[in-house]
């Protein structure tokens, strides 16, 4: 956990995935309600890409908006998730 991609000749297989930002707060199905706009989110989602590579990092895309299987290996004590939220939020000291 203490190397980036760089740092171990890696890549990135970036996929974008709106039904993570669903909202269960009532109901018993998720609303998406929230979640941007395909129109919106694509640009993001590919200047994120390019982000990644002007790293120097190899990005591979998933097919934006498209049903997709994937399938891969976590190798790794943890999985995350970053709430871009929480950045705004004091640090603990």
């Amino acid at each position: 956990m203490n190397l980036g991609l760089p740092d171990v000749a890696g890549a990135m297989l970036c996929v974008s995935q709106f039904t993570l930002y669903a909202s269960v707060r009532r109901g018993r199905r998720p609303s998406f309600e929230t979640a941007a706009p395909a129109e919106a989110a694509r640009p993001i989602y590919e200047a994120f890409c390019e982000a990644v590579e002007a790293l120097g990092v190899p990005c591979q895309r998933g097919r934006f908006g498209e049903h997709m299987i994937v399938s891969l290996l976590n190798d790794g004590p943890v999985t995350l998730i970053v709430d871009s939220a929480d950045l705004d939020a004091p640090r603990r000291t």
